[in-house]
Parts: structure tokens; sequence; C-alpha cells
């Protein structure tokens, strides 16, 4: 299943109406994990949660945006200190 699917699986979304704004928010996520070093060359299902976390707290006006923004940060801050999922210290 594509993330586009799982992100509306996510928000209860059935339509295709948000897929645009969806797919902005998927790939805004992936340059902020990019930038913090995160690699997602493979599919990955932390990596996916994460992209997923983040397109929730950014659609709409949710009533958890602070719950959602910390779950998030928390999520990239675990993907930027596990092995494998960085680039830091590749030479």
């Amino acid at each position: 299943m594509a993330i586009l699917d799982n992100a509306k699986l996510a928000l209860r979304i059935t339509g295709n109406d948000y897929d645009a704004e969806l797919n902005q928010y998927i790939e805004s996520a992936k340059k902020d994990l990019g930038i913090a070093g995160v690699e997602f060359t493979t599919p990955d299902v932390l990596v996916e949660t994460a992209i997923i976390t983040y397109t929730r707290m950014r659609f709409g006006n949710p009533p958890n945006y602070k719950e959602l923004k910390s779950a998030y940060d928390e999520q990239k801050a675990q993907l930027m200190n596990a092995t494998g999922y960085t680039n830091w210290g590749v030479e």
C-alpha cells in the first residue's frame, strides 16, 4: 500500500479530493526528515509512520496538534539516533 493510501487511512479519508494537499505534506515530511539526516531509500515502517504523523499534524486544524507535533518530533529524534537510518559518520 502506498504511503498516500496509508495517510488517507490514518485520516479516515476515502475520496481523492485531498490527494494533492496530502502529497504535499508527505513530500514536506520527507524533506524535513532528510534535513535531519534520515535516509529512506527503501520503504520502512518507522519512517512511514513518522511521515504519516507529520501529515496528520499538518492536515486541517487537528485539535491534538501539540500531541501530534510531540509524537513526530520524538519519532524523528529516534530515527536520527538509530543505527541504519542516517548517513552520519559514513565516509
